[in-house]
């Protein structure tokens, strides 16, 4: 558990309680075995930490970066977001090694496999009887942003085949999809799989969308393949003006994993996802999806509370009451 008391004295109280998380654990030494940290502007607050890290970096010859990314996708975004990863490229070599066309198509490569495979560990989930829970999926993507990739795509391999002679979960009460803010947090899909819920998908940073699509590999220019993919993959609420794709990406998917209620999370001062309802909830009813819509906090505090919300919600869906 974050406490992040500390951090306030540092950051905004207005800034939400994931970033204060970050910078306690700076704080507190739980990041101490890192030697860099790299940010980019998803939203003010990110850059806030940033600021501060680099103001009280512990050591001296730790690296310390921030760089851009744009709000929208055309040929100027894409131009200027390759010169920024070039940028990026270029710091890291002069803190550390050469970073080789050769190395980085070597690493993309790596990287679309454990997206493979985490694309498999989601398609178990797609039947009537799913053989992960949301918990289970949520544990393990996080785990491969943690990891070497090579590592960890051996895990995911045994992982894949131990999970294939399951016995399917049968006994759950609703399909649910997680959409909002970054949610790293395990045992708040667990409050909802407890009471019968079992999320079968999602719409989030630590779910779908770091998995969704392969990172094109550019045998002449990597950096622009990778330009290219992340500013293309499916849509962030930090984008500006994509707000109906990102719409149409939720109802896809919930679509395809047959979902019946969506479980809408923003975290505190989120100006991100706050905003989006505007565009999301009418739209995720007239697609005749239940939809619940939580606030939350980095930390389950009141788990208790969303409990009692989570066994309402399930029971509505069960018994096909209206929202």
């Amino acid at each position: 558990m974050v406490n992040d008391s500390n951090a306030e004295s540092y950051l905004s109280p207005f800034s939400c309680s994931f970033c204060r998380g970050c910078f306690e654990h700076f704080l507190d030494g739980t990041y101490d075995f890192l030697n860099g940290f790299i940010a980019s502007d998803g939203c003010l607050q990110p850059q806030r930490v940033y600021d501060n890290w680099k103001n009280y970096l512990k050591r001296e010859d730790d690296f310390c970066y921030q760089f851009n990314t744009p709000r929208v996708y055309d040929e100027a975004a894409l131009g200027m977001y390759r010169q920024e990863l070039a940028d990026l490229k270029h710091a890291v070599e002069r803190w550390a090694n050469y970073v080789t066309n050769d190395k980085l198509i070597e690493a993309i490569k790596v990287y679309n496999e454990t997206r493979r495979l985490l694309r498999e560990l989601y398609a178990l989930r797609k039947g009537d009887a799913p053989l992960v829970t949301g918990e289970e999926c949520l544990r393990i993507t996080l785990a491969s942003m943690s990891m070497r990739k090579d590592t960890f795509n051996e895990l995911l391999s045994a992982f894949l085949e131990e999970a294939r002679q399951r016995e399917p979960i049968t006994d759950y009460r609703a399909r649910l999809m997680l959409i909002g803010s970054s949610c790293d947090s395990p045992e708040y899909l667990k409050i909802f799989e407890d009471k019968g819920g079992l999320f079968v998908t999602d719409v989030n940073c630590y779910g779908s969308r770091y998995l969704y699509d392969d990172v094109e590999i550019d045998e002449k220019d990597p950096l622009a393949g990778i330009a290219r993919s992340y500013l293309a993959r499916p849509v962030c609420g930090r984008m500006c003006n994509l707000h109906h794709e990102l719409r149409d990406t939720i109802l896809e998917m919930a679509k395809e994993y047959n979902v019946e209620g969506v479980v809408y999370t923003k975290m505190k001062n989120c100006d991100m996802w706050g905003g989006e309802s505007f565009f999301l909830d009418d739209a995720i009813r007239d697609a005749g999806l239940s939809l619940l819509i939580l606030e939350r906090e980095e930390i389950t505090a009141n788990a208790g509370q969303v409990g009692i919300r989570a066994e309402a919600f399930v029971e509505m869906i069960e018994t096909g009451g209206a929202d």
